[in-house]
């Protein structure tokens, strides 16, 4: 075989007969790809694996339950080699080159002709990664070439610049608890695709410094409020960023939606006629609890818990949580934004019927580098917060929960 590289090609076989023999760890790999391109997929092979057999049951795929058979390759576009039976195999591939079918050789690629590239996928892009020196062909380098290449597509740090006009926008991405690395795949993704980005002060700052010098990167509490309340002029400035052609990330920490007006920014670019792409990000609520070693549930010790912001303290007539209800409830509390509230809180718990003895943990700058755990009981927790100068942003949990793990364990 003469050693020139491989033509790659990209094959649209909506409809087309495929053929797999052998349906066994090779098969499980490779079929849900050809499904996925809407082939017309016939197994043939006495077993499979429980994967490849519950494709069948579905429908998804045909499946002759049988070995292979001389002219099982005459009606298909594509063939997949993988049986344990070289001789079957080898047969299989005369077959291919009589009927002119490309076939893929699991057992031997030199004697296929086709090879199977790494592929991977983001926002449409499919990457494929072939070796092209035969002498040379090492799948696991082809394979983390790919993963390099689709993942640095995928979290913005391998910037394809669009030629096409971008629809403008603002995309309301939450940043995750503080650690840049906990933003979500799609929310780095269109950070590093930004024009402007708006920014609160508990965003995972880390990733700012990362973006392009055009980007321009706004500080949301430093944006002149004027005659507007404070999420009047964000809003405004939104909208504004918007109207002039760019491409907007507001960037939030936690989740948009969990006590972080996203939704009243939603509406705000709704009635402005701006397209709007919420990207959720992991909230604060969870991960911080789970960073320091406390799981918000846990088997025998709580079926539930309840996430409430803290932010105006249970007297305050502004106040919209139940405390007493909470007082009532076994599972876990996890209270955000009260710390110079947890007092009052932890008094109101108590005189509605919670212990002074449940467990208290304060978990303050979560996920970052300065993080630190700080353990009381409901008693004592309101001298602790001064006594351990615990200061925002910090994550409270109450219950007995937070006595489950070691003390500050790292999960």
């Amino acid at each position: 075989m003469a050693e020139h590289p491989a033509y790659p090609v990209g094959l649209r076989l909506t409809g087309r007969r495929v053929v797999v023999l052998g349906g066994g760890q090779v098969a499980q790999r490779r079929l849900p790809a050809l499904v996925a391109a809407g082939a017309d997929v016939l197994l043939v092979s006495p077993r499979a694996t429980p994967s490849v057999e519950a494709m069948a049951d579905t429908g998804e795929i045909g499946w002759e339950r049988r070995p292979y058979a001389d002219g099982d390759l005459a009606d298909a576009w594509y063939a997949l080699i993988a049986t344990s039976d070289p001789a079957a195999n080898a047969a299989a591939s005369a077959e291919g080159e009589r009927h002119r079918v490309w076939c893929v050789r699991a057992d031997d690629a030199d004697e296929a002709t086709a090879w199977t590239p790494a592929t991977g996928t983001s926002e449409g892009v499919t990457v494929a990664v072939l070796t092209t020196d035969a002498r040379g062909r090492d799948p696991r380098r082809t394979a983390a070439i790919r993963d390099a290449v689709v993942e640095g597509l995928r979290d913005g740090t391998l910037v394809a610049p669009h030629h096409r006009a971008r629809t403008a926008g603002v995309a309301l991405v939450g940043g995750g608890p503080g650690d840049p690395d906990l933003i979500t795949v799609r929310g780095r993704r269109l950070l590093a695709e930004a024009d402007v980005v708006i920014a609160d002060r508990l965003g995972p700052r880390d990733l700012l410094a990362e973006l392009p010098p055009h980007v321009e990167v706004i500080d949301a509490a430093k944006i002149p409020y004027g005659r507007y309340m404070a999420q009047e002029a964000i809003n405004q400035a939104l909208i504004d960023h918007a109207k002039q052609g760019k491409a907007v990330v507001r960037l939030k920490g936690g989740d948009p939606f969990v006590f972080g007006r996203g939704m009243e920014e939603a509406q705000a670019l709704a009635e402005a006629g701006i397209a709007c792409t919420v990207v959720p990000g992991i909230s604060s609520s969870i991960s911080v609890p789970g960073a320091a070693g406390i799981p918000v549930t846990h088997r025998g010790v709580a079926h539930e818990f309840t996430v409430v912001s803290g932010h105006v303290a249970p007297d305050d007539e502004r106040s919209l949580v139940d405390w007493p209800a909470l007082a009532r409830l076994t599972g876990t509390l996890v209270v955000l934004m009260g710390v110079d509230k947890i007092g009052r809180i932890a008094e109101t718990l108590v005189a509605h019927g919670k212990s002074p003895d449940t467990p208290v943990a304060l978990v303050q700058e979560g996920t970052t580098a300065a993080q630190r755990r700080v353990d009381a009981t409901l008693a004592t927790v309101a001298e602790t917060v001064v006594a351990r100068e615990v200061r925002p942003p910090a994550v409270i949990v109450v219950g007995p929960v937070v006595g489950v793990g070691p003390a500050g364990t790292a999960l």
